[in-house]
Formats: structure tokens, sequence, C-alpha cells
């Protein structure tokens, strides 16, 4: 992927996407795994995955 990511932010699309995969959501790639979550790292790393993470900056605060 594009951006650095943290792990935490990580470990929410491959949930996510493990997720989807559970409750039948087609799988991006081929691959011999029947394991949901490793499907969903596997396309993770192969970047794939349509999801896309936006952050939230606090607004600047000025000094006094």
């Amino acid at each position: 992927m594009e951006k650095e990511m943290t792990r935490f932010e990580r470990a929410r699309i491959i949930g996510a996407r493990a997720l989807q995969i559970n409750r039948g959501a087609p799988v991006l790639i081929k691959t011999k795994q029947t394991d949901s979550v490793k499907i969903a790292e596997e396309e993770f790393e192969q970047g794939v995955i349509p999801m896309d993470v936006k952050r939230r900056f606090p607004p600047k605060m000025e000094s006094p």
C-alpha cells in the first residue's frame, strides 16, 4: 500500500476484510488458503483490498 499504516490501521482493515469474507464476499485473489484472516492478510499484502484510511487530525491551536 502507498501510505505507511500503523499496526492498528492494518489490523482493522484485515479484520474487516476477514469478516466480509466470512459473510460470503468474493475473494479478490487466487489462493489455496481457507482461513479468512490468512486470505485477508494475503489480499492486504498484494494491495487489492478496496479500503482507505482517513485520518482526522485535531485542529491547530493558536498560541496566546
